[in-house]
């Protein structure tokens, strides 16, 4: 059992990490239903938040079905952050998380994401302000440093469980890296066995497979590992891990039936979350994960995303349903389709 504050999850819990116009409500919908044990919203801005902007406070919404669930804020100024901390504890999510981990410019060179890792004193000063904020359990999400000059990720492990975070989560890239090459998990096992450390530590970074994930369990001794890219148009992902671990062994594949029932669902709750227009429109950019492997299926992907109607778009997933009934995706390990890089993953 793995807990955070009085958090109890399971043992070696699968996380959803969070991402920028990816992990909203309906996205984490689908998801819990597959097997994430705790997942997180979309990063907030502290400053967003404090002057009432409208996206920013929409990415508040939780519900009761995604419980385990954390809030994520961003930002670089104490008095903001602390303020931000106590608007998001009137939500009553389970936890707090600050995200100290996106390498976007637009975040990392205002000094807030992954920007704070030029300089650890703020970091620790930030994180002790949200910590006295709020009674929600506070964890972070980071990298190992700004570039492979400063990997000093085993130094803010230390500084930030002392000024009372819960759980850190660490991304195996430095900011420099962005997102290119594959990520580095040896610093993250040195953070988990190092004795001072009593936190849970999850690994995340370039986890797309089962066997991926017992390998880098067992080789680096993580709590849990978190998922990001991966699950985007395949959140079987988790429960396909969680089913390798226990039996060492693979499950079927998602039949065409399972991947058109998945994507139904999170256009339905994209449209009553979001609204018909907003919900269908943010929908298309799902659809070629979803349909990922299938030969010819160009055309259906273009009529998808130019309807404008849940019921012209389930007519569509229909056709596609039964022009591809007991067609087997092989399957290989997930790769986006026409997805760019989404913060902070």
């Amino acid at each position: 059992m793995v807990k955070i504050g009085d958090i109890q999850l399971p043992d070696f819990p699968l996380l959803l990490a969070p991402m920028e116009d990816v992990s909203d409500p309906p996205f984490r919908a689908v998801c819990k239903d597959n097997g994430a044990d705790l997942m997180y919203t979309e990063f907030i801005s502290s400053e967003g938040l404090i002057r009432d902007a409208i996206k920013s406070r929409k990415k508040l919404d939780i519900f009761d079905y995604e419980r385990p669930v954390g809030i994520q804020i961003f930002g670089g100024d104490e008095e903001s952050l602390a303020l931000a901390a106590k608007i998001v504890e009137v939500t009553n999510p389970d936890l707090l998380d600050i995200n100290f981990g996106c390498p976007v410019k637009k975040v990392a060179l205002r000094g807030a994401g992954a920007g704070v890792l030029k300089d650890l004193d703020l970091m620790v000063r930030l994180t002790d302000a949200v910590v006295k904020a709020t009674k929600l359990p506070v964890t972070v999400k980071t990298r190992l440093g700004w570039d492979d000059k400063t990997r000093n990720i085993e130094e803010v492990a230390e500084r930030l469980q002392d000024v009372g975070i819960k759980a850190l989560a660490i991304h195996g890239r430095t900011r420099t890296q962005m997102y290119k090459g594959e990520a580095d998990w040896t610093l993250i096992g040195k953070v988990k066995n190092n004795p001072r450390i009593s936190i849970p530590i999850f690994g995340n970074g370039d986890i797309d497979s089962p066997e991926k994930a017992v390998e880098y369990k067992n080789r680096y001794g993580v709590d849990g590992i978190m998922i990001g890219r991966a699950a985007i148009g395949y959140p079987w992902i988790f429960n396909e891990i969680k089913h390798f671990i226990k039996t060492g062994e693979h499950l079927p594949s998602p039949t065409i039936a399972d991947r058109i029932a998945v994507c139904r669902k999170h256009l339905r709750r994209s449209v009553e979350w979001k609204n018909p227009v907003v919900g269908i429109n943010e929908m298309r950019r799902h659809y070629a994960n979803y349909l990922k492997g299938l030969p010819n299926i160009k055309e259906f992907r273009n009529r998808l995303v130019t309807l404008k109607t849940e019921e012209e778009i389930n007519e569509v997933l229909n056709e596609i349903a039964v022009t591809y009934a007991g067609f087997e995706i092989e399957k290989t390990p997930i790769e986006l389709v026409n997805y760019h890089e989404k913060c902070p993953v």
